[in-house]
């Protein structure tokens, strides 16, 4: 069957074997049938992802078959032309480099949803809730948690939380709540852009060693700019109302805050390994989990002793709906905190992967790059990427970008990693919070309400760059690898 196949391909494209190889004889096939299949596969793919909220269809299920797809015409492309180990050692490359994310962002997940279970994000929603403050109060306080949460959390985990807030208060005010998701849809983007693990994109570039831990934190000022711009400019047209406090209470779990401090001790953890010890990263990530597992253990262990002594507290007050609620109880299991990981996320992420990775090793990446980065400059292309990024996912397009790797100064770098983290605010399908947001808000948040005040954010888009380019301006003149040689990485 594969001989069939690679004399079909072989018959679509004449000359194959012959076509010009690189310095690494990596055939380039950008030119050939085999490419063309290849940039079909993935944007046919990446149409059905952007369809997703109109077809349903989860966004992994067409890229891991693009993924396949790509590399099974590599694969076949390769046969007979003696270099079949290099379309082997690319994709292994490729695996390896979506493992260590992929394992990374598992165990964040894993301690972001041992705190949902622990009611950790129910008990702020309900202390936010029940604060009694304006509706304009609101709208800047929600924000303001968004962007220093998500450097922590995940954007998405953020502004679905902080979402849940503006419905509760809001109800049927579409005034209050549509700017307010966009609010959140920004800051929680623009958070994210300060720290390696407030987005995969971040955390990617970090990985890949371009920027240390501590250099992400220049992008503070540019990030808050970014937030501010439209939230000054929305701010003013919201009603000035003021929603009536609820008296409910949300009680902790057992064990919340200790779980918290041990995902700060995870991220710890991971930095020390990647400063100190020079190892991955996700190898302190992996030994962090270790400590949520232990704790889980010692939770699991001492279960029957907290339920006797909460018991007796309730019978002497004679609460008799908390005595029901303890016979409810559920031991803690990390395991199905692994389990409720957004494994649509992960698979999609492994499929973005192997496309990228694909197209790259036939030759795109490098055209790309000569297209960008050569013909219109560092500084024009690191902004059209975030522009592409509110079109096409942040993620494959960084990730074409890393594999690119172009010559550009520190500033550029801290630039593109910027405007990839912020871009996807300028549209609500430019990001998986906007995306989520739409659909936890539906009617009240739409595409063509964002769309309305696209303008405030590409205006807060514009100023972020400029204040970039304004207090980092000596950066644009430090190459890479004199920061790491300047911060030890």
């Amino acid at each position: 069957m594969l001989y069939i196949a690679r004399v079909l391909i072989m018959a679509l494209i004449p000359g194959l074997a012959f076509a010009s190889d690189t310095p690494d004889n990596v055939i380039d096939l950008t030119n050939h049938t085999a490419g063309f299949l290849a940039i079909a596969a993935f944007v046919i793919a990446y149409a059905l992802v952007m369809a997703e909220e109109a077809i349903h269809l989860p966004k992994s299920k067409p890229v891991l078959i693009a993924a396949g797809l790509i590399w099974l015409i590599i694969a076949i492309s390769y046969q007979g032309t003696g270099y079949e180990h290099l379309a082997e050692e690319a994709v292994r490359h490729n695996l390896l480099e979506f493992a260590e994310l992929m394992l990374f962002l598992l165990v964040a997940m894993t301690y972001i949803n041992a705190m949902e279970e622990r009611r950790l994000f129910e008990w702020l929603r309900e202390k936010l809730i029940a604060s009694g403050l304006g509706l304009r109060s609101l709208f800047w306080l929600t924000g303001i948690l968004a962007f220093f949460i998500s450097p922590i959390a995940d954007n998405l985990t953020t502004a679905l939380l902080m979402c849940a807030v503006v419905m509760a208060v809001g109800g049927n005010n579409s005034r209050f709540i549509g700017p307010s998701c966009i609010n959140i849809v920004v800051a929680a983007n623009a958070g994210g852009a300060f720290s390696p693990f407030g987005d995969i994109t971040t955390l990617m570039v970090w990985q890949k060693g371009v920027l240390g831990f501590s250099e992400f934190f220049t992008l503070f000022v540019p990030a808050a700019v970014n937030f501010l711009v439209p939230a000054a400019i929305m701010s003013v047209v919201l009603p000035k109302e003021k929603p009536e406090a609820t008296g409910q209470s949300v009680e902790l779990k057992r064990g919340t805050w200790r779980i918290v401090w041990l995902f700060l001790a995870t991220i710890a953890t991971a930095v020390s390994f990647h400063n100190f010890l020079h190892l991955p990263p996700v190898i302190g990530m992996m030994l962090g989990l270790g400590y949520l597992n232990m704790f889980g253990y010692y939770l699991v262990k001492t279960l029957p002793k907290s339920l006797d002594r909460k018991r007796k507290i309730y019978e002497q007050r004679g609460d008799v709906e908390a005595i029901q609620r303890l016979g409810e109880v559920v031991p803690f299991n990390v395991f199905s905190k692994v389990a409720r990981a957004e494994w649509d996320t992960l698979l999609f992420f492994y499929g973005v992967v192997l496309c990228v990775g694909g197209l790259g090793f036939m030759g795109y990446l490098s055209h790309a790059s000569e297209l960008l980065y050569g013909d219109f400059g560092p500084t024009i292309a690191n902004v059209t990427v975030g522009i592409l990024s509110a079109i096409v996912d942040n993620i494959p397009v960084m990730f074409a970008v890393l594999s690119m790797m172009p010559d550009m100064s520190h500033g550029q770098w801290l630039l593109v990693t910027l405007t990839a983290g912020v871009g996807g605010s300028l549209l609500s399908i430019g990001s998986a919070a906007g995306v989520a947001l739409m659909g936890q808000a539906k009617g009240k948040y739409t595409f063509f309400g964002h769309l309305k005040w696209s303008w405030a954010v590409a205006l807060g888009y514009i100023a972020s760059i400029i204040a970039h380019m304004w207090i980092n301006a000596d950066l644009f003149h430090v190459t890479v690898e004199t920061a790491r040689v300047t911060t030890g990485h």
